[in-house]
């Protein structure tokens, strides 16, 4: 006899879903998201840089490669200030804000930075992107505007200045510069990226044919997604990492 399997919303949280294919480390997971965000269009030109935390310190894409051609192996580990503990290639010195989020944001595991075109357009305007679509709804309260640019972050004081604006927040835009993403896992960012910039380009298209944010989603599904920490969509980060492995099989080489 068939096994019953749960549809409608229960399928949100299914209790089968093809895995991986092969179990990671946190390095492995940091080289898979770099790829995928490349792919989709978060990466500019060397801009931008993924932390995550680890016991030794945090790993970080090395500065003077692009996301699409990192693997594990170029990956460094850096202390809590920034310098280098291990790997063959140096960091940006833009690395400090990540430095700071973390020692400042113990619930930030893994955090994000860069400039993905749809999102930085809306911060220029100083626009937050409303809902206007309804997978959007999982970052329903966690989006601020961080209106004031100081300049780059190369420097400490800059760093500390740019977290404090951004309070206890889980993303956020700041204007004239790019996107920070903050999650508990390499797999929390990676939805929370993927489902900003997605947001972000649906209120620009809308704002863009001559409509307002005003929200169409229905507040009860709002209501449902509210609130996610980002790991909770079951099967878009196996899938993900499926599809990388395909394209590179030697991304996890260390």
């Amino acid at each position: 006899m068939a096994t019953e399997r749960p549809g409608g919303l229960a399928a949100w949280a299914p209790r089968v879903v093809p895995g991986p294919g092969t179990q990671l480390t946190p390095a492995q997971e940091l080289a898979v998201a770099l790829r995928h965000l490349d792919d989709v269009g978060w990466c500019e030109n060397l801009t931008g840089h993924i932390t995550s935390a680890v016991p030794d310190g945090l790993l970080v894409n090395p500065w003077g490669l692009w996301w699409a051609e990192v693997r594990t192996g170029d990956l460094l580990t850096i202390d809590t200030d920034g310098h280098v503990l291990d790997g063959a290639l140096d960091v940006t010195p833009a690395v400090h804000i990540h430095t700071e989020l973390h020692r400042r944001r113990p619930d930030a595991r893994v955090v994000v930075h860069n400039h993905p075109p749809y999102a930085s357009a809306l911060a220029a305007v100083g626009e937050l992107p409303d809902l206007v679509h309804q997978n959007s709804s999982i970052l329903a309260d966690e989006l601020v505007l961080v209106d004031e640019y100081e300049g780059g972050v190369s420097s400490m004081e800059a760093a500390r200045s740019a977290v404090s604006k951004m309070g206890d927040a889980e993303m956020a835009l700041l204007a004239g510069h790019g996107v920070f993403v903050l999650g508990v896992a390499a797999r929390a960012i990676h939805q929370r990226a993927v489902a900003l910039e997605q947001r972000c380009q649906h209120a620009w298209h809308v704002l863009a044919a001559g409509g307002g944010l005003d929200t169409p989603v229905a507040q009860w599904w709002i209501d449902r997604l509210r609130g996610s920490d980002g790991t909770s969509f079951h099967g878009f980060w196996e899938a993900m990492v499926r599809q990388e492995l395909r394209a590179d099989p030697t991304l996890l080489d260390s």
